[in-house]
């Protein structure tokens, strides 16, 4: 039977929340900052604290150990080996080798603007776990929107 991350979601939704701002954490603890060219894309995505901004290059973006929280992550296709980067509040989980794609850094700009739109990480992921689960990865607006700007690149 597939995981139901709608019924899920009220219950995951606070281990979804500290998992992340873990994950941010450990990126602007170890991440590099954006170059010049990163900080003024940064800033035409809409992000209102571009410095904030680190990026970590890793072989494979780190799954959570909680197993409820993973299962959930990866049936929705948040996480998984298709998954080139993610953005976790200001910091940005890249594949190695992802510093190279300009659209790609942009794409996770754009995201970091919109968690500064929803003011914190519950509020973004609330939002953007909904149109997930509403509209699929693929056409929820929120990806949509990153998407668009990537384009650009």
């Amino acid at each position: 039977m597939p995981f139901d991350l709608r019924e899920a979601l009220p219950k995951l939704l606070p281990k979804a929340s500290e998992w992340v701002r873990q994950q941010e954490k450990i990126i602007l603890q170890y991440g590099l900052p954006l170059t010049d060219d990163h900080l003024r894309m940064a800033e035409l995505a809409g992000v209102r604290f571009p410095q904030k901004i680190r990026i970590r290059e890793v072989l494979s973006i780190p799954l959570p150990a909680d197993p409820e929280l993973r299962l959930a992550a990866l049936q929705s296709g948040l996480l998984g080996p298709q998954v080139a980067g993610i953005t976790f509040g200001y910091g940005i989980y890249l594949i190695e080798g992802g510093m190279k794609q300009t659209n790609l850094i942009a794409h996770e700009c754009r995201h970091v603007a919109q968690y500064e739109r929803y003011g914190s990480i519950q509020n973004f992921l609330i939002a953007y776990l909904n149109q997930i689960i509403d509209y699929g990865y693929d056409d929820a607006p929120l990806e949509i929107e990153a998407r668009q700007f990537a384009d650009l690149y």
